[in-house]
């Protein structure tokens, strides 16, 4: 550099400059760590799937509903069954390779908002108990702790206290797809002062060293004694509730096609030239019918004054007939006094001049209309 006239810098990041920088610690390392420090965090975890830039999945291996099984999954209901303290085998699995020093970190959540901001910890009682706890570098308290791994590190977050287990991301072997690791869950979920029946998820993420989220996948997860009857039990139970929620839709739907079936029929009665053919029971309901339907369209020949005269003149006879005479007792066949005039019918207020204009062809058509729409 000399040589050639230029001048020499110092750079500020050689082993002299570096010496006399001092970092302040971060007060969330972990001292006896195999990591770096790792970021805090959040208050509230999210349980949202992310994929990632990575493609990050988490799987089970197919299970059975056997009252022998130690663990089941439910694809359906996207569901953990387990016993305690029994090994269950998950699945990692990634497209293409995260960055050097990549974990995995595995953390329990309360499921339903009430609970959600309360860490979930064994109870006091699989806590303090010497069973599942003699010869472990897991916490006391730690639901979640995997099995086979030295180098898993068990973590509780200074500000929120929620505990979480992470383990280095192990490219998959020679001839596989996944990356197993073994967990256990130490506690069960109806255990009071624990989770004490309160449903939990499981939260595993793909981070890189400094905390950085790569990958999210989440499952709810339930500690019991009988993980094939409970997975069975609560399938069953799904699957009635979805069928009684399908059969209320239906009813619903045949109730709402039902009533635009009416209010269209309405419709087109205004409209409708279309002939109906009713049977009929018996002469005397035929004539009676018969006589009905000729009122009916002998209405369609006269003006508007004649129907309105027609008005006024029953309710002028219904006056006069006001007050009404005593009943007669019951059963009597007697006719009450006085002669009852009789209202006057639709064929005697059409004139001589109307019937004129009656013609041949409309009383045939009208003929017509009485013989297609009753049938003897």
């Amino acid at each position: 550099m000399d040589q050639n006239g230029g001048s020499t810098s110092t750079s500020p990041y050689n082993n002299e400059h570096a010496q006399n920088n001092v970092t302040a610690p971060s007060p969330y390392a972990q001292p006896s760590s195999t990591f770096e420090a790792l970021s805090p965090s959040p208050a509230i975890p999210s349980n949202t799937d992310y994929a990632g830039p990575h493609t990050f999945d988490v799987s089970f291996q197919q299970s059975s509903t056997a009252k022998s099984a130690t663990w089941t999954y439910s694809t359906e209901l996207k569901k953990l069954y387990c016993q305690i303290a029994k090994t269950c085998p998950i699945q990692i699995k990634v497209l293409t390779s995260p960055p050097q020093g990549a974990v995995i970190r595995a953390m329990p959540v309360y499921k339903k908002a009430e609970h959600v901001t309360e860490v979930v910890k064994r109870c006091p009682n699989h806590e303090l108990s010497r069973e599942f706890n003699d010869g472990q570098i897991a916490p006391p308290s730690h639901l979640i702790r995997v099995e086979g791994n030295s180098h898993a590190q068990y973590v509780e977050d200074s500000i929120t206290g929620r505990q979480s287990v992470l383990v280095p991301y192990e490219p998959p072997q020679v001839g596989t797809e996944f990356t197993t690791i073994l967990y256990n869950f130490m506690c069960n979920s109806s255990c009071v002062g624990g989770m004490n029946r309160r449903p939990i998820l499981i939260i595993v993420t793909l981070e890189t060293r400094d905390g950085q989220v790569l990958g999210r996948r989440c499952f709810e997860a339930r500690i019991c004694a009988c993980p094939g009857r409970d997975r069975k039990a609560d399938e069953d139970s799904i699957r009635k509730q979805h069928v009684s929620d399908g059969t209320k839709s239906s009813e619903a739907y045949r109730q709402a096609s039902h009533g635009i079936q009416i209010s269209s029929i309405k419709k087109r009665r205004s409209t409708d030239e279309e002939v109906f053919c009713l049977p009929i029971k018996g002469r005397e309901i035929y004539e009676i019918l018969v006589k009905i339907k000729e009122s009916l369209e002998l209405m369609q020949f006269l003006p508007q004054h004649t129907i309105e005269s027609y008005r006024q003149q029953q309710q002028s006879l219904l006056q006069k007939q006001s007050p009404l005479p005593p009943q007669p007792a019951f059963g009597s066949s007697s006719p009450p006094h006085g002669k009852v005039n009789k209202l006057p019918s639709v064929s005697q207020l059409i004139n001589p001049q109307q019937r004129n204009t009656l013609t041949p062809s409309s009383m045939a058509g009208a003929e017509n209309n009485t013989n297609n729409s009753a049938c003897p």
